[in-house]
């Protein structure tokens, strides 16, 4: 497989099983699919970017960015947080995965989003922008991440003013924001 062969596009509803498909053959279980489902319910999760990557017109992976705020619910710049971010076994580790993330920080870019935020591998994520240990930057996760995994709440600023929003606590869409999504 080559880079190249691969093509991104923003999803539809029409898309719905197919991301079902990406989710759990990705993960092996259908705990992220269900969560991804509810993501793209979820009306408090608006406005979404939801990505499917493509090989030969068959899907190979999906990314999804919801709605966050900080502190409250209220008026403030448009923020995002990523998860959850699949690729099928036969296809990880090709660099499918990264091409979603920097297709999807460009789209959000497009559309005013000023900083992504996730929860994830330490050592992935941080070669595609994502600065380690978002709480350093003043932006505490939804439910306290214990001190090991501190670098795995990260964030990237997307706007030239680098990490000026309000500071505070990240509030999640309803989806999102329950405690079991948020621990080991």
């Amino acid at each position: 497989m080559k880079l190249r062969d691969i093509q991104i596009r923003e999803t539809d509803s029409n898309d719905f099983n197919s991301i079902m498909t990406v989710e759990e053959r990705a993960f092996g279980y259908d705990k992220e699919a269900q969560l991804t489902a509810a993501l793209l319910q979820d009306k408090t999760a608006t406005p979404i970017l939801s990505l499917l990557a493509f090989y030969k017109n068959e899907p190979v992976g999906h990314i999804l960015f919801t709605r966050v705020y900080i502190n409250h619910r209220g008026t403030q710049p448009l923020l995002h947080i990523l998860a959850p971010l699949a690729v099928i076994p036969e296809y990880q580790k090709q660099g499918v995965g990264g091409i979603l993330i920097q297709e999807g920080l460009k789209s959000l870019k497009k559309m005013g989003s000023e900083m992504v935020f996730v929860l994830g591998h330490m050592d992935y994520y941080p070669k595609h922008g994502f600065t380690p240990d978002a709480a350093k930057q003043g932006y505490s996760a939804p439910y306290p991440i214990p001190e090991e995994f501190a670098n795995a709440w990260m964030v990237q600023s997307l706007s030239s003013e680098g990490f000026t929003s309000e500071k505070g606590k990240i509030i999640c869409s309803d989806e999102l924001n329950k405690p079991e999504h948020w621990r080991e």
